[in-house]
């Protein structure tokens, strides 16, 4: 094994040590504001309990809520935005489910 060999191997990965994260964002789905509002009607929503509205939910944590969920992926603010639960749908920021979990 010549030095070339040793030296290619280590920069190739050098570059995917550098390059994971970045491949890791591109498998993300695309965080689009005109995504559909999911139904509270959806087979999915119903799965997880998902309301429109937190205040009506019986809570195991108070003042849970979609906007303070770590699955949540609306900009701050926002009244709806992306779900990770919900790939191509967007929840209310104000709604909550049973798979809510704290933002880390």
């Amino acid at each position: 094994m010549s030095s070339t060999d040793r030296l290619s191997r280590r920069q190739l990965l050098q570059n995917l040590a550098v390059s994971a994260p970045f491949l890791t964002l591109a498998a993300l789905p695309a965080r689009s504001a005109d995504q559909p509002l999911l139904s509270p009607d959806a087979k999915e929503a119903k799965a997880v309990k998902y309301i429109e509205d937190a205040t009506k939910a019986q809570r195991p944590v108070k003042d849970s809520n979609c906007a303070n969920c770590g699955l949540y992926q609306g900009k701050n603010g926002a009244p709806a935005g992306p779900c990770q639960i919900f790939p191509g749908k967007a929840v209310k920021a104000a709604g909550w489910c049973s798979s809510w979990a704290p933002q880390i």
